[in-house]
């Protein structure tokens, strides 16, 4: 297995802030712990822009659906049917017509909808919807199939329905967007920064109103990015993110590719995290970085600028984590109660061999960036407690004795861990826990290694068993662990599992 590290990163200097914002100042950033703007005090959660346009096209979606349905069936028996067919026949088209919607995207935000672009998929969700609601009534009595002229008007004027209704929205949207903007953020103070700016004053149909100019990493640029148009420019992180608190922000509009750096592809988890909107101006190649892009959502424009929105990869909810608990639990009880004869073989083995201080202790990060004391059987006495932290491999030492080589090889080294799994340190499955200073080297290399740590950290991986450990490449062992989180499921805990105990039959420590 692994040593750990630390790393430093430059101070950044920032501009004074006009109000709302404060005047900030640089940050030292030491060994993790937690997300950057941990300190500063939490944003409201949910975006109530995101929520009130869906909230709005949805009831337009809804009301069309209705309207359709009381005038192909009739509100009392007209249309050949009664009140009780009339309500079945609603409740069925929006049961089968939302959620193909919300599917579609159809309720995500968008710069510059338009209602007539939405058409070919509203017509062709409609008419599924309407295939659905027509078969019920025609299964449960004879004589009650729609004939397939009347599906196909209804279809068509349904379809027109809404596309009226969403047309209305959209408009209603663009004249609130004129009247009361929402504050954005530009990533980027280059000429593309100064254009984008420029662009997002001039043209407020937009419904964004910069508010600052965020360049990580980087010095402060010139605050007057364009004629007529002042903005402050920020470098770092905490302040980037306090900016966003102290003025609501809700839309970041990178006008560059996220992950042409560290420092830029941080801010995408950080703005998720506080909730904005995220629009990618120009192209973007996410493919290169598939563990830590988000979904890329949608062809749009702003002012004529190829303009996307970046969807956050979805949030693990509250139950699939309680499972991953509960798996976690009663596995590692199970498998202490199991393994107590091994445990205590390697005991007597480490202690015969190399002395008093059978059991390891060493610092980790775990999820949120959080330190915790990893347990493990000695397998080697390092030097000092430098040489614990920094060094990264120790596989080949010559000090290693053949019961430290033994337990490393068949990964009996690890047992202990199943303790740290008990007291909910760690988990089963999951990306593996790193010391802090290999932990803050890592993220400053590797854009997605930070991301790691949305997930509690594991004794056994994705990485591990496909053969990333010990001295492999960190970049693969980043996205194969972000690849897990993003896909997470309790079966394919199980099968990591499974692999890992092959892999013990196998040899296959390092």
């Amino acid at each position: 297995m692994t040593t750990e590290n630390t790393g430093t990163s430059n101070p950044s200097r920032v501009l004074p802030l006009p109000e709302p914002m404060t005047r900030t100042t640089a940050t030292h950033p030491g060994p993790p712990r937690g997300p950057a703007h941990r300190s500063l005090p939490p944003p409201l959660r949910g975006n109530p822009y995101r929520r009130r346009a869906a909230g709005l096209l949805m009831a337009a979606d809804c009301l069309a659906a209705i309207a359709t349905a009381v005038a192909v069936a009739g509100p009392d028996g007209g249309g050949g049917r009664d009140a009780f067919t009339t309500a079945v026949l609603c409740a069925v088209l929006l049961a089968v017509l939302v959620p193909l919607n919300a599917r579609g995207g159809l309720y995500r935000v968008a710069l510059a909808p338009s209602a007539l672009g939405e058409l070919p998929a509203l017509l062709g969700r409609t008419a599924i919807a309407w295939c659905a609601a027509a078969a019920l009534p025609a299964a449960a009595r004879d004589g009650q199939a729609q004939g397939w002229a009347a599906l196909a008007v209804a279809v068509a004027g349904h379809t027109a329905l809404a596309c009226a209704a969403r047309g209305a929205v959209h408009l209603a949207r663009r004249r609130a967007g004129r009247r009361r903007p929402r504050s954005a953020l530009v990533v980027g103070a280059g000429p593309a920064g100064r254009r984008i700016t420029t662009a997002l004053y001039e043209h407020p149909e937009y419904g964004m109103r910069p508010v600052g100019v965020a360049e990580p990493g980087g010095e402060p640029a010139d605050a007057a990015l364009a004629e007529g148009v002042s903005v402050p420019v920020l470098t770092g992180r905490e302040d980037i993110a306090r900016a966003v608190i102290q003025n609501a922000v809700r839309d970041a509009v990178f006008t560059r590719d996220p992950w042409s750096d560290p420092e830029t592809a941080a801010l995408v988890p950080l703005f998720d995290d506080l909730d904005c909107t995220v629009w990618v101006v120009g192209a973007t190649s996410p493919a290169a970085h598939p563990a830590t892009a988000p979904h890329v959502r949608g062809d749009d424009h702003l002012w004529g600028f190829a303009c996307r929105r970046l969807d956050p990869r979805p949030r693990r909810g509250p139950a699939g984590l309680r499972c991953k608990r509960a798996l976690d639990v009663t596995v590692a009880a199970a498998a202490l109660v199991a393994v107590a004869p091994v445990l205590l073989a390697c005991a007597l083995a480490v202690r015969i061999a190399d002395g008093p201080g059978v059991i390891f202790r060493q610092e980790r990060i775990g999820l949120g960036g959080r330190p915790f004391t990893v347990l493990k059987f000695r397998t080697l006495r390092p030097r000092d407690e430098h040489e614990s932290a920094t060094r990264w491999n120790v596989a080949e030492d010559r000090r290693m004795s053949r019961v430290g080589h033994v337990l490393r090889r068949t990964s009996l080294d690890e047992l202990p861990q199943l303790w740290n799994v008990l007291r909910g340190d760690m988990s089963l499955v999951g990306p593996r826990p790193e010391r802090p200073y290999f932990v803050q080297r890592f993220s400053q290399l590797h854009p997605g290694y930070a991301a790691r740590h949305r997930m509690p950290a594991g004794i056994t991986g994705l990485a591990q068993v496909h053969g990333l450990r010990g001295d492999t490449s960190i970049e693969d062992r980043a996205r194969f662990d972000n690849h897990y989180i993003d896909t997470w499921s309790l079966w394919q805990d199980v099968r990591i599992l499974l692999h890992t105990a092959g892999s013990v039959f196998r040899l296959g420590g390092s």
